[in-house]
Parts: structure tokens; sequence; C-alpha cells
């Protein structure tokens, strides 16, 4: 009898390889779980026989050695060697939405960055050529203002150059801290300067305003003095897209009389006055600016509503029929003395309080966008502070022979142009120079008043805009703008969008929605930060000369000494022909931001020094936040239109991919105040108090990202984070295991043929196929979450709580090279290597440890191979059946053990075994055919010990029944047969090499299996 002897021992350890025992994986709770081995235990003499598995990855890690080790080789190293070695190869673009260069970085950073890497790895691995240029916005306001704060400067008091250059140089440190953040995120790209873009950089600024110029030749360029959204916090207009909406803003809302004399009635309202005797009557407007009625030009009606002319004792008013009963209480009851059709009060005019006596009256005019069930059913309308009542007045004549009135400045304060609006020079001084939105509102409040011309004054909350940068509200005032005309384009924006794939889909109808309701762009703005809008204007009249002869000399000046020379520069250097003599001045104006990086799609003619044939090509994908429907898709999808040659419009991207915005763990916005937020960067490294704040890693930030459904708001905390930390971490012990379980098998072990392996096996490559494939699915499509979800249960389900289960027994106590032993062996090498291509987008430091661990001295990087693409022959319908009645079968006999266990009858699932007795009459061979669970239980009698880890397993009818000491037992159904299971102690004894209750006398040494086994090594040896 072998007695363990140093020599035997040796045969069993594998050279240069740790021997200390695997900790098994985390798994899910499983009753069956086959006891660890550890040579503090009893029977400790027979430890190095047994073939141990040897990991080659630890299962603890430091997350910043491992980023060092492996950050470089699957980062920028990677993406060189691709963009290098891979020319000629299908390309795949990203084109990246440029981050504002303002800041450190938050989540929804990492999310959009992340996203973008998930899916350029995956590309990679199809052996495409990926090009990712990572860029960044640079201009705007948010820059501009921080450096006025740090030089202690008002607006428009510094040299333009001074600010300028200081907004630069602020930008440049920024990005610098941006771009090693996306770094430790560990983000695939070429990190350099010249593979990276800047709105700033002299090439983009000239593609840029190359591009302004073909607009310009295309007649789409003009300017206009019309109202636009202001921002009098940032001093600039504001185009829709940086507006941002506010549904609790408050105000003081009034109801306000606007006199009408008999000789001023409309022939239907003078008829019904005169019937009963009212020489005068009110038009009763409702408004929540107050501050714009010194600025009325008319009242705006619907002609297809009714109207009422309703007293009470002390007013009488027209007002909409509807609106009667919704009126102030504090005003009383009023009586409804008459009903007229709204289209019966049009050529009605009238006088309001703020009018000189001397003004012509103001009318009534018709429009469709006054609601019966708001307000008062008349609508104060002021063109110089309202888009809509502007093109309704505009589209009707009414503003052909009158001046736009808008007496407010870029500070929101009245001008001196009030003084001509109002009755009296007294009535304007308590107006001039105050804030509109403050006590300037409050003063025309208190205005109405005095003169008795308010009924009602009310405050309310309602939704509101609100400058996206300053969250401050904004107003609305007539100003010299450029616009871009974007009702001659639009419709062929929507045409292409209709070859777009979008994710999700119904992301389509939001931004076929903003583009359709955009009628013009206004793209300039007041600052000095950015890139200029190179018009000349006449000293004298203000006209402005735009033309493209003009710019080409102006670009010509620009793109040879730079686009700051525009504001450094003499005005001479940039009159072109034609404009000699003239007494010109450069605007000051610069572009919308959105302009900018909406523009970042041309440089896509040209990849790393590559000139593309036809020009800029069209982006795979793009993805950014939802928000980004009103801001850069548009601009970009906008700006690629209009710069078009007419019938050769298309779309700046195939898919268009938004994701949501990240909250907390109880759906709150993130903010300092509330103490919720959490820097991506500390979710990397950590943070002062690591045992609060641990340092995960990327892969773990990466992971919670991929996890998280990104088509709607992602949830995070430190809980969310631990759990992301907890999966990850059975990722890494799968992978650790199976890399113990190969060890040296590459040279030492024959693998065996697809064909000729059991069940088992048969059942894990069949799941590993359809793993494969669904994965791959999941990742064309965008899914990540499902991928995550898919790879976790495989890992849980399939390995951990089943495969590696049942396996160990044969993988420690048979002969090394046993033919089971080398089928479990060829199946986890291939998993392994389908596991570690599906894991490597979502976690590359952890793929790229395992890849180096399995193949020392192979390929420098996992995604230097090809995606393991599942072959069709692992596809097993018959084993994948046959187990899944099984299993169920398995899920009984695990309760019965666990109740056995709970019971102190055993303590594992070794000292017992089961026994399986069909309900129905006694099994014959002939009725095996008509029972398939029979059929399967007859076929695979051998396997069943080992799949529910008893010492044995039997079917048929239990002999010598109550003779146990104890017995466990259920009746299930399981397809329609009906079956008993028992769990009964084992009749034979322990074997203290293999644990198994195999051991055929108390005499024996060891079980018949484990004395061949041993033997076996002596005879290897």
């Amino acid at each position: 009898m072998y007695k363990g002897t140093n020599a035997g021992r040796a045969l069993f350890r594998r050279s240069g390889r740790s021997r200390s025992p695997l900790c098994a994986p985390q798994r899910a709770a499983s009753t069956s779980a086959a006891p660890v081995r550890s040579k503090n235990n009893a029977d400790s003499r027979y430890q190095d026989t047994l073939l141990l598995p040897r990991p080659s990855i630890p299962q603890w890690f430091d997350a910043r050695e491992q980023a060092e080790r492996y950050g470089p080789r699957t980062t920028e190293e990677l993406y060189r060697w691709q963009w290098r070695e891979r020319k000629g190869k299908e390309l795949f673009v990203l084109h990246d939405g440029p981050p504002y260069a303002n800041g450190n970085l938050h989540n929804g950073h990492a999310v959009n960055k992340i996203l973008k890497d998930i899916i350029n790895r995956f590309q990679m691995l199809q052996g495409k050529r990926v090009n990712y240029i990572p860029g960044w916005d640079c201009h705007g306001l948010p820059i501009e203002n921080k450096v006025l704060k740090t030089l202690n400067a008002a607006p428009n008091t510094l040299p333009p150059s001074e600010i300028r250059a200081a907004s630069r140089q602020l930008a440049s440190e920024e990005i610098t801290i941006q771009r090693e953040e996306f770094k430790k995120m560990q983000i695939m790209a070429d990190w350099s300067e010249e593979t990276t873009y800047r709105t700033y950089d002299r090439e983009y600024e000239i593609r840029q305003l190359r591009l302004f110029q073909r607009m310009v030749g295309k007649g789409l360029i003009n300017r206009r003095f019309r109202p636009i959204w202001w921002s009098p916090a940032s001093r600039t207009a504001l185009a829709e897209g940086e507006l941002q909406y506010e549904d609790a803003h408050q105000t003081k809302s009034v109801y306000v009389k606007f006199p009408v004399r008999r000789d001023e009635m409309s022939e239907a309202l003078g008829r019904a006055a005169d019937a009963l005797g009212l020489p005068k009557l009110s038009l009763l407007v409702w408004t929540t600016t107050a501050w714009t009625l010194p600025a009325n030009m008319a009242v705006a009606i619907n002609s297809d509503i009714d109207y009422v002319i309703a007293r009470n004792n002390e007013h009488t008013i027209v007002v909409g029929a509807d609106a009667v009963k919704s009126l102030p209480q504090s005003l009383g009851e009023f009586e409804v003395l008459h009903t007229i059709a709204g289209s019966d009060l049009l050529g009605t005019r009238y006088h309001h309080f703020f009018q000189p006596p001397s003004a012509p009256p103001n009318s009534v005019f018709p429009a469709p966008y006054v609601k019966s069930d708001s307000g008062t059913g008349l609508v104060h309308s002021a063109p110089g502070h309202g888009a809509e009542d502007y093109f309704t007045l505009r589209a009707s004549g009414a503003l052909q022979d009158r001046d736009i009135l808008s007496p407010v400045d870029g500070e929101g304060c009245y001008t001196a142009e009030i003084l001509k609006l109002v009755p009296d020079e007294a009535t304007g001084q308590r107006l001039l120079g105050k804030r509109v939105q403050v006590e300037g509102g409050n003063e025309v409040l208190q205005l109405l008043r005095d003169a008795r011309a308010s009924i009602a004054v009310k405050s309310i909350k309602h939704r509101y805009p609100y400058d996206w940068k300053t969250k401050t509200p904004v107003i609305t005032r007539a100003t010299s703008q450029w616009f871009a005309n974007i009702d001659d384009v639009k419709e062929a924006a929507l045409k292409v969008l209709a070859d777009v794939k979008f994710y999700p889909e119904g992301a389509r109808a939001r931004l076929e929605a903003f583009v359709r309701e955009r009628s013009e762009w206004c793209i300039s703005r007041q600052r000095t930060w950015g890139v200029p809008i190179p018009a000349l204007h006449d000293v004298e009249t203000d006209e402005a000369y735009l033309m493209v002869e003009s710019l080409d000399h102006i670009i010509g000046v620009l793109a040879e000494k730079g686009v700051a020379y525009w504001w450094d520069g003499p005005v001479q250097e940039f009159i072109s022909p034609g404009l000699e003599g003239k007494k010109l001045r450069k605007g000051t104006d610069t572009m919308d931001v959105w302009f900018d990086s909406g523009t970042s799609w041309s440089m896509l003619g040209n990849l790393h020094g590559e000139e593309q044939q036809g020009g800029p090509v069209t982006a795979d994908v793009c993805i950014e936040g939802s928000d980004q429907h009103r801001g850069w898709f548009q601009s970009l999808l906008l700006t690629r239109i209009i710069s078009a040659p007419q019938g050769q419009e298309k779309a700046p991207f195939k898919s268009l991919i938004t994701h949501g915005f990240v909250m907390d763990e109880k759906g709150r916005k993130m903010s300092k105040s509330d103490g919720n937020v959490i820097s991506p960067i500390t979710t990397i490294e950590g943070g002062q108090n690591l045992k609060k704040e641990p340092a995960y890693g990327a892969d773990v930030l990466r992971l919670w990202t991929a996890a998280s459904n990104y088509s709607s708001d992602m949830a995070m905390g430190p809980v969310i984070l631990k759990q992301a930390s907890e999966s990850l971490r059975k990722l890494r012990n799968t992978a650790r295991f199976m890399l113990g379980v190969i060890g040296d098998a590459d040279k030492e072990t024959e693998p065996v043929p697809s064909e000729e392996i059991g069940l088992f096996e048969q059942y894990l490559m069949d799941q590993l196929y359809h793993l494969e494939r669904n994965c791959h699915q999941a990742y064309a499509s965008f899914q990540f979450h499902r991928v995550v979800h898919a790879l976790t249960d495989f890992s849980t389900t399939q390995l951990s709580s089943l495969y590696f289960d049942i396996t160990k027994d044969c993988l420690y106590a048979d002969p090394i090279d046993s033919r089971q032993r080398r089928a479990i062996i060829t199946v986890c090498k291939e998993i392994l290597r389908v596991y570690k291509s599906l894991l490597a987008p979502v976690a590359p430091l952890l793929t790229e440890e395992i890849h180096e661990a399995w193949n020392p001295g192979a390929t420098a990087s996992v995604f230097m191979e090809p995606w393991p693409t599942a072959n069709p022959e692992w596809i097993k319908d018959k084993a994948r059946k046959d187990m899944e009645i099984l299993l169920q079968i398995r899920s009984a006999v695990l309760i019965l053990l666990e109740k056995a266990r709970n019971d102190k009858k055993v303590r594992s699932a070794l000292g017992a075994v089961v026994h399986i007795q069909p309900k129905a009459a006694a099994v014959v061979p002939d009725q095996l055919s008509i029972r398939p669970v029979l059929q399967v239980l007859t076929e695979h009698v051998h396997l069943l010990k080992t799949l529910f880890i008893t010492s044995d397993a039997t079917i048929g009818v239990r002999e010598h029944a109550g003779n146990e000491d104890w017995v466990y037992s259920d009746e299930i159904n399981v397809q329609g047969e009906a079956l008993t299971i028992s769990v009964l102690p084992s009749p034979r004894e322990k074997c203290p090499r293999c644990w198994k209750f195999t051991k055929p006398t108390p005499e024996a040494e060891l079980c018949d299996r484990c004395v061949e086994t041993i033997g076996h090594a002596h005879g290897r040896r």
C-alpha cells in the first residue's frame, strides 16, 4: 500500500508554480460545494499527491500596480500599433464629441469616454482599424469668465489680446489635467498633441472659417435686428441649445387693462358696446413678464375662439369666454354681458398706460399660438422681446413700417430709449437704468398700480429658460445678430436622418423634433474668446460687409498669422479689393461654441496624416449624453448639411447613441451641496480615507458603466461601486481558477477531441457557443449591460456553481493524464480563450493580466488576437436537453442534502448517496423511448454521482429500504415523470485522499481509484 513518500509526492508537483491551494472562486450558494482541501487537515499527508490548481494570477491585486504594468500596452501603445499594422484593413471611425476644457472630470465624462472605449475595443477585436481622435471644446463663456475673475476685471475692460491669451493658457492647463484623468480610465487612444484636437488649434479654426465662407457663398448667413435669447449675466446672445429650463422659476404675473374707446372698436365690438350702453371698455391681458409692457406693440387673439364682454363693480373687460371662470377670486364675480367671436375683434385698436399721448394706437391681430385655456385669451405682444410675436407680426406685415421696440441693454437694464416710450419723463426716470428682471420689473408693477391700469398681481411658479452656464434666468431682447438660415436645409437634414441608426430608437424622434422646430440659428456671440465672425462694418452706418471675396482675403491673412491677429492686426490688412477707400472697422462678434464643435466632422478628411479621398469620412458612431440632441448632435448635422453642395447632403454619422446622466443611489442629481458627488478618479485611486473610499481601479468603474443600462439615467454610489467591485472579483476568480486548472497543460496534456468529450463538457461548450453569440450581438448593438449580465451569469451559474464544483474531484484526484481530466482541461482552455475576449472591452487591465499569465511571451496584448467566433459544432441540442432534465433533478437533490447537513447528518455531500426511483411501474428497456426522463437517467446514470457531488447515485427500486440510519426523500415531477428522490448515508468508508466515501473496507487505506492513481503516478515516474 502506498504510504505517501516524498518521492511519490514529487510526481504531482508542477515546476515553477506556487504550491498553495486555490481559494475557490466566489459563487452563488451551493449545497454541493466540494470541500476545500488544506494542509492543516488531518489527512494532509496526501496533500502533495493531489493535483491542486496553481493559479498564475493573485487573488488580490493593487490597482495602481496593475495600471502601471498593463495600462500602456492596452492604451497608447495598442492604439499606435493597430493604426500602424492594420493599414488597409476595414476602417472604423468613432468621432469624439469634445468635452469642455474646464475643471476636473465627473462621472458623466467617465461614462461617455468608457462607452466609447468599449465600442472601439470591440471593433478592434473584429480586426478593424480604429480611428479615434479625442478632442476638447475650448472657446466660450466659462473659460472667459474664469479668466476675468482671476484678473479681477469686468467684461470689456481689458484688451482682447490679454483676455484671449489668458483664456488659451487656462484651456491648455485644463486639457492637461483632463487628459491625464482620461488616461487613468484606460481609454485607448494616442493622447499626444499631434493626434488629439482642440477647437483653438489654428488648423481647426481655419477649417471652420472656410466652412463658414461656403455658407456665406450659399446665401445662408445674414444679419438682422430681431429678438433673441440673451443672458444678462453672460452679456451675450444664446442659442436654444444653450438654455436650461427650470420648472420652479418664481415671478409676479399681472392682469393689465388696455383701454379701448368707442371710436377704436371694431364694427362688431362697437355694436355690442352700443347695445350695452358702454362708451368704453378694456382688453384684459395677463403676462408673466411685466417688464416688457413698455415695449407693447399689439394684442394677439385667436380668431377661432369666443370672447365675452364681462363686467363687475369696477371693471368692464373683454376676455376669452373660457377664461372668465379662472380670473383671480380677489376680483369678485364677473357678469357676462355679451359673447363675440374672436374674428370680430380684429380691427380693434387701443392705447395702453405706457404710451405717450401722441403715439398712434396699437392693434389687435390674430395669432394661432393664443390658447383659450390659459391666461385671459388675449396676449400682450412685444416683438422686441418675444420671437413668436416677432415672427407672427412680421409675417402679417405689421412690422414693415414700424421699428421694433426693445429698450433693454446687454446687462438687462432699461436704456434711454425707455424715455421715448412712456407718457412723461418722470415715468421714464423711474425706469431708466434699472434691471428689468429685478427692480425694473417691480417698478413697472408699481406704475401700473398707481395708474390703476392693473387689476391683480399674482406670484406664480412656472417653467422658464436659464443660461445653462451661469444658471441665471435669461431674457429676450432685440439686437443685431448673425443668423444661419435653417429653413432652407432642414428638410434635407431630416431626409438624411432616415438612414441613421439610433440607439435607443426613440432618440430619433427627439432629434427630428429639434431640427424641425428650428428656423434660424443665431451663431453670433458678444464675447472675445472664440472664433471671430470676420465681418467689416462701415464706421458711420454700421453696414456689415461679409462676402465670399472679403472672407477669402481675411481667412488668408489669418491662416498665415493666426486667428488672434483679427484682434491684434490693423483693419487695413483685412480690407479686400473692392472695399478700398471705405472707412471700416472690424466686427467684434465671435461664433457660437456649438458652431465650433459642430464643425468637427470636417477634420475627418485627414486621419492621422492620411488624406481621405472624397473628403471627410462619415463617422461610424457618435455617442454623447441625451442633452446633445439640442446641442452637438444638431450642430454637427446642420453644419454638415448647410455646407454640402446641393444634392450631395449626407449625415456626419451612421449610428447615433445617446446615454443618460449619472445620479446617486437615491436617483438624485449629484451636487457638492448634497455631499453625494463621487469623483471617477477617487473611484479609481481611492480617497484620503481608503477604508471609506477604496481604490477600486479603472476596471471597476468600467464594469459599473458597462453593467448600467445607459439608455436611461444611471445610479452610482458607495454601495453600487462595492457591488461592482465584488462582481469584478468573481470574474477575476473564475479566470484565476481556470488558469490554475490549465497550468502547464499546454506543455504536458494532450487535448481531447471535441467529438469525444462527455456530457458535461458538451453542455458547457453548447452554453459557451450561445454566450459568445449573444455577447457578440450585444456588443454590436451597443447593449453592454447584456454582455455583463450574460458573462457574470455564465461565470456564476454555469462555471462556479456547477462545472467547477462537479469537476474538482477529477481535477484534483484523478491521474494527471486521465481522459476525463484532459477533457476538462481541454474545455477550460476553450472557455478561457472565449471568456477573456468577451471580458476584454469592459475590463482591459484584468484581461491583459489573464492574457499574460496564460501566454507568457505571446502577443503583447489580448486585443492583437482575433475575436474567438464560436464554432457551430459546439451546438449540442441533445446535451442541452439532457442537462435541463438532470439539473432539475439536481436542484431537488441539493435541497435534501442541505436538510441533511442542517440536521448534522452529514458534514458534506460526499457522505451521502442518492437514489432515484420512478413512481410508475418498474423500468423496462422497451419503455425508455416513451419515457424520455428515464431514458436520460439510464443513459447517464454513471454521471449522477459526479453531478450531485455525492459518493454514489443509483436509479430503480431501492433495496433494503428502511434499514438506513436516516433518509430524506421528496417527490418531484420532471416533464411529466414522477420521481422519488432519496438522500441516504453512504455505506462505505471515507477515503483520506479524495474524501469520497468509496473506501471498500475500514482496513483499506485508500479507495480503489486513489490506489490506482498513485500507482499510475509511480509508473509514470
